[in-house]
């Protein structure tokens, strides 16, 4: 269904070379950067009051690696999330006359698909706690599966340049972001499961008969280009994910939705707030960095980042951490920490734009 190897050769020809640097320069960035990254971890663990399940959570590993190397990364993840969904449309394929040629076909095509969309990401993204990282020997210290924080060096230098801010300064405050990401999972044993299990119930409900899917597609992209009326008032903002998906799947994408949005908004403050301890020009960084995330794009870009939902992400930094901070000033940060309890506890996406109910439903019930 998917050529894994050419989306993999696909973005690593397509991607675009990272800043010039020496080989001595490179070297020195990626030590600061392990640097950084081991003691953001000091830093976050105090700040949140979140501790690893059993104080072992540093034994995932911290990559700090190029383009190509996320871009494997991220490949190798795709592949395992995905399996149980093209498992099953491999299956319903092979019953069908012709469906092996049919496959190899569509798999070189998806491929290719998948690599260019891959280019794109690999240029912008800073860094990433893979959630879903399988066992692989494509990265060094990744052998034995589970999660794994990556650190993209050229695209820190890129924006660090691009910023004109502190090289030093921004490189530790990207870790204390990241670094939330792997304290929330390894803190949070039963986290990674939980939206492991939502994804699933998403890939479950995906329609596989082709031509559903193509009318769907059709559809989606009719709705973004213009060329049929807006479903809603909010139709023509949603991306292409959201468009093709069945009215189960936007229960769950609502469900994922919160959670991320807490995830982001959570690294956010965190970032925030342990930088003025830190990292002494902080106040410069953020405002340039948000400014950086407000201005806008080429055309070309923009209509890229509506097509994969990247505009949602960036929603999802500000009200998530809007949440966060609200809740933290009504309950104290222990008592924001009720977040983490069970799924239960867990912000649907009406809280997260209203905190208030959140705390009434989490801590108000549990008084009474």
């Amino acid at each position: 269904m998917v050529d894994w190897n050419l989306a993999v050769a696909t973005a690593t020809r397509l991607v675009r070379p990272g800043p010039e640097v020496s080989r001595d320069e490179a070297r020195a960035i990626v030590a600061e950067l392990r640097r950084h990254a081991k003691s953001s971890e000091a830093h976050v663990r105090a700040f949140t009051r979140m501790t690893a399940a059993g104080d072992d959570g540093g034994d995932t590993p911290v990559l700090v690696v190029d383009r190509a190397g996320w871009i494997r990364a991220n490949v190798a993840g795709f592949r395992a999330v995905l399996r149980p969904l093209l498992d099953k449309m491999q299956e319903r394929r092979g019953n069908v006359p012709g469906g092996a040629v049919l496959g190899a076909v569509g798999g070189k095509v998806t491929g290719v698909e998948l690599g260019m969309l891959l280019s794109f990401l690999a240029s912008r993204v800073l860094g990433q706690y893979e959630t879903f990282a399988p066992a692989t020997r494509d990265l060094p210290g990744s052998l034995t599966g589970g999660g794994r924080l990556l650190l993209v060096a050229p695209n820190i230098v890129h924006v660090e340049r691009e910023l004109d801010v502190d090289p030093h300064d921004f490189r530790l405050w990207v870790c204390l972001h990241e670094e939330t990401h792997r304290t929330q999972f390894t803190a949070v044993p039963w986290l990674r499961d939980h939206i492991e299990g939502e994804i699933q119930a998403f890939l479950g409900e995906t329609e596989v008969d082709p031509a559903t899917l193509l009318e769907r597609f059709r559809e989606a992209v009719q709705s973004l280009t213009g060329n049929r009326p807006d479903d809603g008032a909010e139709g023509g903002s949603r991306s292409i994910v959201e468009l093709v998906q069945t009215p189960a799947q936007r229960e769950i994408l609502a469900r994922l939705t919160a959670v991320m949005s807490l995830l982001e908004g959570h690294a956010d403050y965190v970032m925030d707030g342990v930088g003025p301890e830190v990292v002494p020009s902080v106040a410069e960084i953020r405002e340039k960095f948000q400014r950086r995330r407000a201005s806008g794009a080429g055309r070309l870009d923009a209509a890229l980042r509506k097509l994969l939902g990247l505009d949602a992400k960036l929603r999802q930094y500000r009200d998530g951490e809007r949440f966060v901070r609200a809740v933290v000033d009504e309950v104290g940060m222990d008592g924001f920490n009720r977040v983490w309890t069970s799924p239960n506890t867990l912000p649907t996406k009406a809280e997260i734009a209203k905190p208030a109910d959140w705390v009434a439903r989490v801590h108000r019930r549990a008084e009474s």
